[in-house]
């Protein structure tokens, strides 16, 4: 049996909406990442069947000691794996990812499991994972597989910004309507 191992998947940044609400891909299937492994669709079947969402955890950067909420969904698709989880703002870490997420400097995920059964291509090099035993799901800086990001980050927009969004749209649509008028000028 080989050890505990880690990957890294990127996606980008999207919407921001419930507060702490995260969703992405942490793995996408037929993918080589930057240390040579594929995973292979149906890799997390069994421990997902086994472990379920909440059993696999939600750490900042693979640390064990810096759990940051709670992965409330993982769903494997015929393409990807699919990822919704809550940070626990009443954790300061949670709160600063939460801050670095929406400042777009960190947005990737990254998976830490034990291989279970895989398999080597000689000419390329590549290992296809047939089988993983998922044990977490980290938010990472820089994920193996560029692909695994988070896509969306939900919080509920305050009045004050509910407000600003207003007025920018109401002057954006005079600016517009002014410079048709000096088109036809």
């Amino acid at each position: 049996m080989i050890g505990r191992e880690t990957k890294r998947a990127e996606a980008p940044l999207s919407l921001a909406r419930p507060a702490g609400v995260v969703e992405g891909y942490a793995s996408l299937f037929g993918v080589a990442d930057t240390g040579g492994d594929i995973v292979m669709p149906g890799a997390f079947a069994r421990s997902l069947a086994m472990r379920g969402a909440g059993g696999v955890k939600m750490l900042w950067q693979h640390r064990a000691s810096e759990p940051i909420g709670v992965w409330t969904s993982i769903m494997e698709d015929p393409r990807d794996l699919k990822v919704s989880g809550r940070l626990d703002l009443a954790v300061a870490r949670a709160r600063e990812a939460l801050s670095l997420l929406r400042g777009g400097a960190v947005d990737g995920l990254s998976i830490g499991f034990r291989t279970k059964r895989a398999s080597m291509e000689k000419a390329s090099g590549l290992r296809r994972l047939h089988e993983v035993d998922l044990w977490e799901i980290s938010i990472v800086t820089f994920p193996m597989l560029t692909q695994a990001r988070i896509d969306a980050i939900k919080r509920r927009p305050s009045p004050a910004a509910i407000g600003y969004a207003q007025a920018r749209t109401r002057a954006q649509n005079a600016a517009r309507a002014l410079e048709r008028q000096l088109q036809r000028l």
